[in-house]
């Protein structure tokens, strides 16, 4: 007997661990992605209609299985250790420094920014950033970028989702 294409995707979505994207639901289930989106759609209209305790989610250029956050709060003694502590205010504005000025240099950092060395390492080891190449400067410094791990930390599927920058100062994307 063969899956139904909402069997497929929904094993896909969580035998992946990572967010799947359309292309690969296309491949999986062997029809165009047209039809791979629509049947994503059932699934997900599916589940929301089930109230089964899980909904897809669009996230990182991919789709992934997520419990809705109005349940996660009952499930705090089930979830994993508590994450990291938060990032430090000088850490969000390097952060914010790579996402919008991606690729770019520790020097480039440090000129808008001051003292990044430390805090660009704290971000490397979180894998919120990652060397993405080398620059054509001389001595050929290496470039950063944000990498999948930021757009799902951050929930965001991709850098256009970014809030507008006001200018070159990145000190009010820090405001709550």
């Amino acid at each position: 007997m063969t899956p139904s294409p909402q069997a497929l995707i929904g094993a896909a979505l969580l035998a992946a661990g990572r967010p799947v994207t359309r292309r690969e639901i296309a491949e999986v289930l062997g029809l165009p992605e047209e039809a791979a989106a629509r049947a994503l759609t059932a699934l997900a209209d599916a589940l929301r209609v089930a109230d089964l305790g899980f909904e897809v989610e669009a996230v990182a250029g991919g789709y992934r299985l997520v419990v809705p956050p109005t349940l996660s709060t009952h499930l705090a003694p089930l979830l994993a250790p508590p994450p990291l502590p938060p990032l430090s205010a000088a850490a969000l504005e390097v952060l914010a420094v790579i996402a919008y000025r991606q690729p770019v240099t520790r020097a480039e950092i440090e000129a808008m920014r001051g003292g990044s060395a430390g805090t660009v390492v704290t971000l490397q080891e979180r894998e919120l950033v990652k060397v993405v190449g080398r620059s054509d400067a001389v001595g050929q410094p290496l470039l950063y970028g944000t990498t999948e791990r930021f757009l799902l930390e951050f929930g965001l599927t991709g850098l256009d989702e970014l809030p507008p920058l006001e200018g070159t100062d990145f000190s009010h994307l820090l405001r709550g």
